[in-house]
Order: C-alpha cells, then structure tokens, then sequence
C-alpha cells in the first residue's frame, strides 16, 4: 500500500488529512468482551494506489465473526493483530477511483468497516445500485447467509417444520420470515430471553419458542414441535444441535451456519459436539455446512428477494444503529452479551 505521506499520490480536494479508526488493543480470551479491549486511532487518511480505491465507510456491520477473529484460537481466517485495525463488511461512498470503474460518487460494498476511510483493492468492492433496497443499511443485512442456507443447503419444502437456533440474531431474525416465505407450516426458534422470545413470535415469523436457560432443550424443542422437525438453520451448535438431532424426523436436512456456543465464548471456531450417528443413519439426516463465500451469485438473488419483499412489507429487518465510529466497540459488546434483536450496526 502507498505511503498515506507520499506526495506522488493523488489526494481529491477538499478530504481530511486525518480519520479514525479502531483497533485491537488487546486479545479476547475467555472473558467477557469488554471496551479495553479495543482503542480509537487518529491517523493520516490512506492514499489508494494502482488498482484500489478510495472509500469513505458511511454504515458498517458488527458481527459476532469479529470477536471470534480477537482470539488467538486456530481459526480458517486471519485473527486480527493486536495495534492493527479491525475490519469487516460496510457500506460506503467511493470518494477516488484511478482509472474511473465504481467512479467517485458511487454507493458500494466492502470489507474494511471499523474505519472512516479505507483504501480497496478494486475487485473487493460491489457498486450497489441506488435503487436496489430501500434503504442503505439494507445491505448489511445477514439474509443471504439465512436465505441461501433454508433455500440451497436445507431445501425447505412446503409444510417443513423448521428449527432456527440463535433465532434473534442477525441471521435468525430473517430466517424464520424466509423460512415461512419458502413454504413452512411451523417455525421454531430459541433465543436466550422471554423478552425476545415473545418478539420473535409476534413479529418474525415464528410459532414457538425455545429459551436458554428456561429448562433442557431437548424438552422444550419436542414441546414446540410435537411431530419433530423437518429443517435445522444452526448458528449455535452445542446442546441445540444435539436437540434438533433428538428430535429430527426421517430425511430432515441441517444446515449449520455459526458455531455461537464457542464464538461467543472465545473458543473460536471450534465446537466439538458428541452426535449419535446411529440417528443419523436409521433417520437418514443430512447435514450440510454453508458458506456465503462458497456461492457469489447469492448476494445478488438475496437483494431482489429482500427488495420485493421490503417493498411489499412481506419482510422486515431487524436492525439497531448506533451512531459514530467510536461507538463500534460498545456495539459489538452489545451484541455479544445479547441486548439487541437482528443486525447491529454503526453509522459511520
């Protein structure tokens, strides 16, 4: 990357010489994600040189993926680096482009949220048509991973029933209104309050609920889903993966997604669980890992579906939206310790 001081490089008129942006101070272990964990740098706005671009981050995402990359746990992704900043998807405004293609002006895609302007390499940025959501923020939404996981991986069929755990988060808050789009006849999810359990009933698509900590899964999965279930979404793994095996009907199909009983927790990716494969041979269950990056055409089918149904007030989503770079680390504490419902986002 160029000098941010090199006077050879291009500076469009009229930007600050200096940003913020957001550091690891420290790494997570095992104990509660804090605000020391993380520090705000004042430093040069960087330049962008061949083949990038110049970004100014107006929304960014904070996902419970970045406090699995705080850890120093073996992860299939680069941890960050303690004095390095922290980055992860956004929405901005192309402020440089040498060679003009997304050209200054343009609303785009990146991955290098957690800081007020970031220099791109030019094939990590998606140019988001102005009228493809309603709204900016929209595109910041974690549908495509809980669309493409009921859809493509799990294949839910009219009158499944289907299980959604970590159903109050970023992917769980859309999937249980996709899963009834696709077809549904119940949908259960857990959650870890009665207080979102009760939302998500009365607002997101589900049925029933289950809730951490108010008794055994296993028993208040089988209460909410008599008959068994047809689907899993699992963003938890644990005892709820162990539950949905307990109470899978013949052919039911998983799709695992998160692994937020160890993410959460600081044990990174991993998630050891003991499966009874006896169960899964004599009901013939399928399960599936799914990785948005795995399909580069979803992105583009979610935005049409999520602008239909936005549009048509068939969909809803979910978001809190705290406002100023500095209040990133306090949104990814929220997140973590539970507070919010659906996506949780910083106004840059």
């Amino acid at each position: 990357m160029p000098d941010p001081a090199d006077p050879a490089v291009p500076v469009p008129p009229g930007l600050p010489a200096l940003h913020r942006e957001v550091r690891l101070a420290r790494r997570v272990g095992g104990a509660a994600l804090t605000e020391r964990h993380f520090t705000v740098a004042e430093v040069p706005v960087p330049r962008p040189g061949p083949g990038q671009v110049l970004v100014r981050t107006r929304l960014m995402a904070v996902t419970a993926a970045t406090r699995t990359r705080m850890t120093a746990a073996p992860l299939p992704m680069p941890s960050f680096e303690p004095g390095r900043p922290l980055s992860g998807a956004a929405i901005g405004e192309v402020v440089a482009a040498p060679g003009g293609d997304p050209a200054p002006g343009d609303l785009v895609h990146h991955p290098c949220g957690w800081r007020e302007y970031a220099a791109v390499d030019r094939d990590r940025v998606r140019r988001l048509a102005p009228d493809a959501l309603p709204f900016p923020a929209a595109h910041l939404s974690q549908g495509a991973t809980a669309w493409g996981a009921l859809r493509r991986a799990a294949g839910v069929r009219e009158g499944d029933t289907v299980f959604v755990s970590g159903a109050a988060g970023g992917v769980g808050s859309l999937a249980g209104q996709l899963a009834r789009r696709l077809g549904a006849g119940r949908v259960v999810g857990s959650t870890g309050s009665a207080a979102k359990a009760a939302r998500l009933r009365a607002e997101l698509g589900y049925d029933a609920t289950v809730v951490r900590g108010a008794g055994p899964i296993e028993e208040q999965l089988r209460a909410a889903a008599p008959e068994g279930i047809d689907v899993l979404l699992d963003t938890v793994g644990g005892e709820q993966l162990r539950a949905a095996l307990a109470v899978a009907r013949p052919d039911a199909r998983f799709a695992l997604v998160g692994a937020l009983s160890s993410q959460l927790g600081g044990g990174g990716m991993s998630c050891p669980v003991e499966l009874d494969s006896a169960v899964i041979i004599t009901r013939r269950i399928a399960l599936r890992g799914f990785g948005l990056h795995a399909h580069p055409d979803l992105p583009a089918e979610w935005t049409a579906e999520f602008g239909r149904g936005l549009r048509d007030g068939s969909l809803v989503f979910p978001h809190t939206v705290l406002r100023g770079i500095e209040q990133a680390p306090r949104a990814l504490c929220e997140l973590t310790s539970g507070r919010h419902v659906g996506s949780v986002l910083v106004e840059v």
